[in-house]
């Protein structure tokens, strides 16, 4: 009791700023203007004869951009190797691209122009023209490059860059085999002397589940055609899902951060602003499409070892100083500090648009103070004290409660430390039955089972062995009643899994599924709850919505059975696609007001799951991953229609 009086004193006395953590803003504050922008720029000049003579033409420059970040505030950074290789080694396929672009733009253009061609207009004659002039354009061609590396700031200045330390990318030969001089893929940079900002390193590696927010710049955002010319860092947030090793042996850290072209280089933050990883590697589908989920990160460790025979000297930055007194001033609502130490970082470097943003914020507050509270802290000491004798028992029940309740990220630090803990469904046999997911390694322990003492777990009642239930009931009831069955039949070691499955897939640990289900059937069967979702049964045969129908911002998951999507050209039906278990459909619905575009028909008896386009609202709000899903199934749909309509049209 005299220790709580004691915190409580504390509290009040010190007030909430200063025994509050750093809060996620200001984390992210603290980390962006450390991220800058890194081009890689290959410019040449290229002379070549192509039947009537030599010719010399500069073709477009090979560009290509990725992510930096300081380290060392005096003009260090660090990025990938592979984003600067092109201007630093100059490897042979960037001086083939700027030939073959010289080529066009000496050799094939001003043909084209001749016959009253554009390019593209003609592909056939146009690749026609490059092969009769390409083997004597090639063999009378000098080339002249000149590489040249940038490093753009989110205030839009630009500096020049040098490489300073190189450990090469990951390469394979014709067989597969690394190449030797494969390395870590990372190289340290240094621009002009300055005053920039820098960020720090965390010491030890992260753990399955840390969090994870990744700064970089996507080259879909930077070339997005509804934005205008920004360079500021996006940001993705996930969280560490595994430590793998690369082809050579080295770790990698796994993630499922989004990440795409652009961000390599980037730094992989935790909440406190520190660096845990360098973003390396995305993971690519068949079609050379990006996978989500499936990203990767050089630990900071490496990072370490990388600029350890170098004078770089990790997050040491004048500019640092005065930043994060300004957002700490800001943050705890005093003012005039921040004004003075914003002004102050302004000064420093200047127009960065998080500082401006900051600083105008703190000269409002100056101009027009918010009122200020009324003094509760004695008041608050005072009602605490009388309320604590009724809180305290209240606190109690709610311990006695979740006594034997565990988290699941308490689970997964379980697994970490080789204690291998049992995961047991306990769920209801209806819930079991008409949700497709389960936890990975989970064994199946009916309640009814249970409690006729039908009990078949390898793991023995006198063992240590930990048993952890989950089920989907509200207040984790029904794992609750197992529990008190399985200690009476002397498992001793029992736990709950709080928040049941649900909690488990909201923290965004992995799950399995009972049958095969596409990626976005999982991502919505982890995102909806069966029992408040309506469901339509049909049998074989039979219209679930016809070609005209109002679709009333309806579609539908595939629970059970298959469905297919048919359609009448010219008087003649025809089959569009079938979908199976787990797979979306009619999903425009939620996108747009217009009739249904083809009919539906249940190949099998199916049982369907509704989804109104209010419901979706919500998921995309909230679940970015499914968000992804679904506008892959809407790309996939736009591919499909067009290539349907090209062969009608034929």
């Amino acid at each position: 009791m005299t220790r709580a009086v004691v915190a409580l004193l504390v509290l009040a006395l010190v007030g909430p700023a200063e025994a509050a953590m750093r809060t996620v803003q200001e984390a992210i504050l603290l980390a962006k203007p450390a991220v800058a922008l890194i081009t890689a720029q290959v410019t040449a000049e290229v002379t070549m004869n192509c039947g009537t003579g030599p010719v010399t033409v500069q073709p477009p420059p090979f560009i290509e951009t990725g992510t930096g970040w300081f380290i060392d505030g005096r003009g260090w950074l660090v990025t990938n190797a592979h984003v600067v290789d092109p201007a630093h080694r100059q490897p042979p396929w960037v001086a083939h691209e700027l030939k073959k672009k010289a080529i066009d733009q000496a050799c094939v253009d001003p043909v084209l122009k001749q016959r009253g061609l554009m390019p593209g207009q003609r592909p056939d004659v146009e690749d026609q023209i490059r092969r009769s002039v390409s083997e004597r354009a090639l063999a009378t061609l000098k080339i002249t490059t000149t590489p040249q590396l940038l490093v753009t700031l989110s205030n839009g200045e630009q500096l020049i860059a040098e490489v300073k330390k190189f450990s090469a990318p990951l390469g394979f030969d014709a067989t597969g085999t690394p190449v030797k001089e494969s390395g870590r893929d990372l190289a340290l940079l240094r621009v002009k002397d300055g005053t920039y900002p820098a960020l720090a390193l965390k010491p030890s590696d992260p753990k399955v589940g840390d969090p994870v927010r990744i700064l970089g710049f996507p080259g879909v955002v930077l070339s997005h055609e509804l934005l205008g010319r920004s360079v500021e860092p996006s940001l993705t947030n996930g969280a560490v899902s595994g430590i793998k090793p690369d082809a050579i042996g080295q770790d990698l850290i796994q993630t499922d951060a989004a990440a795409a072209h652009g961000t390599s280089g980037g730094p992989a933050v935790g909440n406190d602003a520190r660096v845990v990883g360098v973003m390396v590697a995305t993971t690519l589908s068949g079609s050379g499409a990006v996978v989500q989920g499936f990203n990767f990160l050089i630990p900071v460790r490496d990072v370490l070892k990388f600029i350890a025979d170098t004078p770089v000297k990790p997050g040491e930055s004048k500019f640092n100083d005065v930043w994060v007194a300004g957002l700490d001033a800001l943050f705890n609502e005093r003012y005039s500090t921040a004004a003075a130490r914003l002004t102050e970082a302004n000064k420093l470097l200047p127009n960065l648009p998080d500082v401006k943003r900051a600083l105008v914020e703190a000269e409002e507050k100056v101009k027009n103070p918010p009122p200020r509270p009324f003094p509760w802290a004695w008041v608050t000491l005072g009602v605490t004290l009388v309320s604590i004798g009724a809180y305290g028992g209240m606190f109690g029940r709610r311990w006695w409660k979740n006594r034997f309740r565990i988290q699941p990220g308490q689970v997964i630090g379980l697994i970490e430390r080789g204690l291998n803990p049992v995961l047991v469904d306990v769920r209801t046999k209806s819930d079991f039955e008409t949700s497709p997911l389960n936890l990975p390694s989970a064994v199946r322990l009916s309640p009814e089972d249970a409690v006729a003492g039908q009990i078949n777990l390898d793991s023995d009642p006198e063992s240590k062995q930990m048993l952890i239930l989950y089920c989907t009931s509200p207040e984790e009831r029904t794992s609750e009643q197992v529990s008190v069955v399985l200690r009476q039949k002397g498992f001793r070691n029992v736990r709950i899994l709080k928040g049941g499955l649900g909690g488990w897939t909201n923290a965004r640990l992995p799950v399995e599924s009972k049958t095969h289900l596409p990626s976005i059937g999982i991502e919505i069967y982890k995102n909806l709850t069966l029992g408040d979702v309506e469901r339509r049964r049909f049998t074989q045969n039979q219209i679930i919505f016809r070609e005209g129908e109002e679709a009333r911002g309806e579609a539908y998951v595939v629970h059970a059975g298959s469905v297919e999507i048919r359609k009448r050209f010219e008087g003649v039906e025809r089959s569009l696609t079938k979908y199976s278990e787990g797979e979306l459909f009619g999903e425009l619905a939620l996108f747009r007001n217009a009739p249904r575009s083809a009919d539906a028909v249940a190949v099998t008896d199916v049982e369907l799951i509704v989804i109104k386009n209010e419901r979706l609202e919500w998921l995309i709000r909230n679940r970015p991953q499914l968000t992804i899903e679904v506008l892959k199934r809407l790309s996939d749909l736009i591919v499909r229609t067009d290539a349907d309509r090209h062969a009608t049209a034929r």
